[in-house]
């Protein structure tokens, strides 16, 4: 729908669209931030768009949505206070926020190329008469091909609609039409060719009052033209558009490095010493012996097989395939599959595109089928067994980078991911320094212990270290 259609339809063409970067505590949560004052910026009145399609340039990969309360200036806005600023709101309606993370980086949190993309700002399809509302009474969700992936209410964020009218209007005139895109819950992701979102506004006491469900169809389109920044995506970039919190980050090579050099076991021993008992995943094996693997986590589930889920979810470019053509460097891709080993969760195809993404390896706690040439790939893989069967047997793949409880630990995004041949451990990411540097203590001193019982000590005294022993070591070694 042309931008002169959308205005007719809608019955006005904004001056401006300003939208707000982090509003919801839920969302914030996920970013790992809670912004003390509202920051915003701008998209174009090209950007607007209607029910209809939107491009995904070909050689890029992140489209990102972000369902949102949209608010239509009724009156004009001029240094008005927070108590009058929702006066000044005429209509609400949906709003698709959609932004190309593949430029994220090229403007910042200015957002010019990313989010100013000609049809990036859908908006419709009807307007509810804000008089009709409660600025805190209204509901946003949005569906992903039909499942609802975003569900939240106005009722506390950290910015109430008043609030936005007021902060703007101190600095601007904010002009009858002009529209204000007040942010989004949590559940915002990526949508490839093929998928349709859908968003809706209603009101929370009465869903007869809703704007109607605002649909855009994803398409590939022609590629970016040459000149320009290129596309360009990282693991960080990656867990941010699939609606990561800022640890799905690329590990620091030096704590990687120091990651590989420390048994599990060690690692596992210092979790529990912390309370943390729950962080192995179990059932799961190197399906090649001497692999280590370290990385950060992505995440993927899968639901018990039912015909007509499966035939809507489990063919075509579905999550399964979407995970392990998402992941970034040094990401380790962790699948729930219900510890249910009876039908393959991963072949030798995806094993080898996750290699040529970088990965750092593959976790299931179902099977793997063609579990030599998996091996033959060279990706580190753990899994709960090998089966010749495809995941349609037992298996439907349902969603990416959401909490997972895989082989009896949960993992989130982000959590550190180690293995070796004792098996699969989950490190929360804010205690991967603390337990890595008290691991390494630990190593030290069974490698000084280990060399007093070649020695011929006993271990009485020695194991664990105490009295002398303890200050012969410490002697040696300083005071750690």
């Amino acid at each position: 729908m042309s931008i002169d259609a959308v205005s007719d339809a809608l019955g006005w063409r904004p001056g401006k669209i300003i939208a707000v970067h982090l509003n919801y505590p839920a969302r914030a949560a996920e970013r790992g931030k809670a912004p003390r004052h509202a920051s915003y910026f701008l998209k174009p009145v090209t950007s607007l768009a209607g029910s209809g399609t939107v491009g995904r340039p070909a050689g890029t990969e992140l489209l990102g949505f972000e369902g949102e309360v949209a608010l239509v200036i009724g009156s004009t806005a001029r240094r008005v206070r927070p108590e009058d600023g929702w006066r000044h709101i005429g209509w609400v309606t949906a709003a698709n926020d959609l932004g190309l993370y593949d430029l994220r980086y090229a403007d910042a949190g200015s957002n010019t190329r990313s989010k100013g993309g000609d049809g990036y700002t859908p908006l419709g399809p009807r307007l509810i008469d804000a008089s009709k509302v409660t600025p805190d009474g209204l509901r946003l969700r949005t569906w992903l091909d039909g499942r609802l992936v975003q569900d939240d209410t106005t009722a506390d964020l950290l910015f109430p609609f008043a609030h936005l009218v007021a902060d703007l209007s101190r600095v601007m005139t904010l002009e009858v039409g002009d529209v204000i895109l007040t942010g989004t819950p949590a559940g915002a992701s990526v949508a490839v060719p093929g998928q349709v979102v859908e968003v809706e506004v209603s009101s929370v006491t009465d869903p007869d009052v809703a704007s109607g469900r605002l649909r855009t169809e994803v398409v590939a389109t022609e590629p970016l033209a040459q000149w320009g920044s290129p596309a360009k995506v990282d693991a960080k970039t990656t867990a941010d558009a699939y609606g990561g919190a800022a640890t799905g980050s690329r590990l620091d090579p030096a704590l990687r490095g120091r990651l590989e050099k420390v048994a599990v076991a060690t690692l596992s021993a210092q979790l529990r010493s912390r309370g943390f008992e729950s962080v192995s995943i179990d059932g799961v094996a190197p399906l090649a012996p001497g692999r280590r693997m370290v990385g950060t986590a992505r995440t993927l589930r899968f639901i018990p097989y039912r015909k007509d889920l499966f035939a809507a979810n489990g063919t075509g470019y579905n999550a399964q395939k979407r995970a392990i053509d998402t992941l970034g460097e040094g990401e380790v891709l962790v699948m729930e599959a219900r510890g249910d080993a009876t039908a393959g969760t991963l072949g030798d195809i995806l094993a080898l595109r996750a290699l040529a993404r970088g990965a750092a390896g593959i976790v299931t706690d179902g099977a793997v089928r063609d579990a030599a040439a998996v091996v033959g790939v060279g990706l580190p893989v753990y899994g709960g067994g090998r089966h010749p069967s495809v995941l349609g047997r037992r298996h439907v793949p349902w969603e990416t980078d959401v909490t997972v409880a895989c082989g009896g630990a949960t993992v989130q995004v982000g959590d550190v991911i180690v293995g070796d041949d004792d098996g699969v451990i989950a490190i929360p990411a804010h205690l991967v320094e603390e337990v890595l540097a008290a691991a390494e203590e630990q190593e030290r001193q069974e490698a000084f212990i280990a060399e007093q019982v070649r020695a011929g000590h006993s271990v009485d005294g020695l194991y664990p270290l105490a009295g002398d022993w303890k200050q012969r070591y410490l002697d040696l070694n300083g005071d750690r």
